[in-house]
């Protein structure tokens, strides 16, 4: 059996890898036939993830082993099987997070299952498209976010005055007199 994946990409539009391989391969096998697809080079922190239908991110599956809670499994690309979680019959949806700094990611689906067909190793089937560029610093990420609007304006951030008879003060009462006019020092806190 060999599951067949698309790849896209929110940042580029014209972005698209399939990737095909063998359920029983891990997370680090399709970790590096991702890499190799788009260009680009080890050594980077990434995280897959295992998506419900509207893309909540639900289980994570990292490169490295990460200090987590002891009652939350924890799944290493290296220890873990595709096979073992995404669902061939709801045809899973993963994130595949190769830059944390920035959270950018790609979108993966996937969109078929082969019956009667086997790979030792996955391959890339289709590429169209240039890969976004692997890595990118919080100036640029900035710049692109902000690229072609200079200003938003109130109608994005809100009013820009602030009306103190605007604060309904119910939802603060048995705050020990902060609300109603009485000052609060903190003194209680030490």
């Amino acid at each position: 059996m060999v599951y067949r994946f698309t790849i896209i990409s929110d940042e580029v539009d014209n972005f698209l890898r399939e990737i095909q391989i063998d359920p029983e391969a891990t997370f680090l096998d399709f970790h590096k036939a991702i890499l190799e697809a788009v260009g680009f080079k080890e050594g980077e922190l990434a995280s897959f993830f295992v998506c419900d239908d509207e893309w909540n991110k639900d289980i994570e599956v990292t490169l490295e082993e990460m200090d987590t809670d002891s009652a939350t499994d924890s799944y290493i690309m290296s220890k873990t099987r595709i096979g073992k979680l995404v669902d061939e019959d709801t045809y899973q949806k993963l994130i595949y997070v190769f830059d944390y700094m920035t959270d950018r990611c790609f979108f993966i689906k996937l969109m078929e299952v082969i019956t009667g067909k086997q790979l030792d190793k996955a391959i890339c089937t289709k590429s169209r498209g240039d890969a976004p560029q692997q890595t990118m610093d919080f100036d640029e990420m900035e710049k692109k976010l902000t690229a072609g609007s200079d200003d938003l304006g109130e109608d994005f951030y809100g009013d820009q005055g602030y009306n103190s008879d605007e604060i309904d003060a119910e939802g603060y009462e048995g705050l020990d007199g902060i609300v109603g006019g009485d000052s609060y020092d903190g003194s209680d806190i030490y």
